[in-house]
């Protein structure tokens, strides 16, 4: 229940504004390296991978796993940084003293998040036209999808970031877990392609279903139910969410 939007909406313009005033480090660079992994994989290796039994070349199999990675990395990002940053100069405070419920300081702090991951997958949804036009056939289920996954890595971002103690510790989810996570979980590969051991850890890594509902609002094809997908998608953001609150709710690692 929001009782107080203007604290939100004005917590919610300083998130959104933080990373703008540095885009070139927020917004250009996984620009830059989707175009990258697009000209590499897509063009020059993707010719010779055959996924003619989806209908789809390798290209245009690729671009939305490349919209969820950033999507995912984003979200994280933006949170697991601001927040930390907030407590490690103890400006988090001014948060905590203001008249804002603990649901909506999740709220506010999660704006910046959703908002950087939707632009960047947006934007690296447009650089893939520069090599190959690609239709979304489900403009509303990638909608949906885009919402979620974003919202759960805004969240996992900040209870990463109070987590932390440090910037190592800020970085070891990111590196160790996001990840190769994100890598195994068919941004770049189809699910069959994998060995048998790997097609059943795959089952297991909840990315797989985030990465393969993203890839059917798009392309119409993916490697598991997407009935399913939206179910784990939406359990996991409602999950994270209000795992946070609870967070910020007891103050762990925020009254010191």
């Amino acid at each position: 229940m929001i009782t107080n939007p203007i604290g939100v909406i004005s917590l919610s313009k300083r998130e959104i504004l933080r990373f703008f005033t540095v885009a070139t480090q927020t917004i250009f660079p996984p620009l830059m390296s989707s175009v990258l992994f697009m000209l590499v994989f897509g063009v020059a290796i993707g010719q010779r991978i055959d996924l003619s039994a989806s209908g789809l070349t390798y290209l245009q199999f690729i671009v939305p796993g490349l919209m969820a990675m950033h999507l995912i990395s984003s979200s994280y990002e933006n949170t697991s940084s601001s927040l930390f940053i907030a407590r490690w100069h103890n400006h988090i405070q001014e948060v905590l003293l203001s008249p804002l419920s603990y649901f909506e300081m999740v709220l506010g702090l999660l704006a910046g998040g959703v908002t950087r991951g939707v632009i960047v997958c947006i934007g690296v949804y447009l650089v893939s036209f520069v090599f190959q036009p690609l239709p979304i056939l489900h403009v509303f289920l990638l909608l949906y999808f885009m919402a979620m996954i974003s919202v759960i890595f805004s969240c996992a971002g900040m209870i990463g970031a109070l987590w932390a103690e440090d910037f190592n510790m800020l970085s070891m989810w990111s590196v160790y877990v996001v990840t190769p996570l994100i890598f195994l979980g068919g941004v770049f590969h189809p699910i069959s392609a994998l060995p048998p051991v790997l097609q059943v850890f795959s089952k297991f890594n909840p990315i797989c279903y985030l990465v393969q509902g993203m890839r059917y609002s798009v392309t119409g094809v993916s490697d598991v139910s997407i009935g399913l997908s939206a179910l784990f998608a939406f359990i996991l953001a409602g999950g994270f969410f209000f795992f946070t609150v609870h967070l910020f709710r007891i103050g762990y690692k925020l009254r010191t």
